[in-house]
């Protein structure tokens, strides 16, 4: 697996710190960092921003620091594929919530932590 670059919001560094080969800069709220597993990373850090709030479209974009809104847009499809979130629409905006199975996913990488 090659390592990538990417941001990873502060509160997700912290909790999935095994993921991450290299920190570098604090940029805002996001921590700029070397990381293994990316496409795993990047499925927690959706999962992550909204495990206790749902979040609209745009402020999950925002908050879970995935740059390339191609990319974001796959992840969001893949976790409605495997049924880790689900989308509302309320009024003009659509809703993400977390589902039993993506608690269930994020859950699992993080009992490590707990252990």
């Amino acid at each position: 697996m090659k390592a990538r670059l990417t941001y990873v919001p502060i509160e997700v560094a912290e909790q999935f710190d095994d993921f991450i080969i290299y920190r570098d800069e604090e940029v805002l709220d996001a921590v700029k960092a070397r990381t293994r597993d990316f496409s795993t990373l990047s499925l927690l850090k959706l999962l992550y921003q909204v495990k206790s709030n749902p979040m609209t479209f745009s402020d999950l974009y925002t908050k879970s620091k995935i740059r390339m809104k191609r990319s974001f847009l796959n992840y969001i499809d893949l976790c409605l594929k495997y049924n880790f979130l689900k989308k509302e629409a309320v009024g003009p905006n659509v809703i993400y919530s977390i589902t039993d199975n993506g608690s269930i996913m994020l859950n699992l990488f993080m009992q490590k932590k707990s252990n």
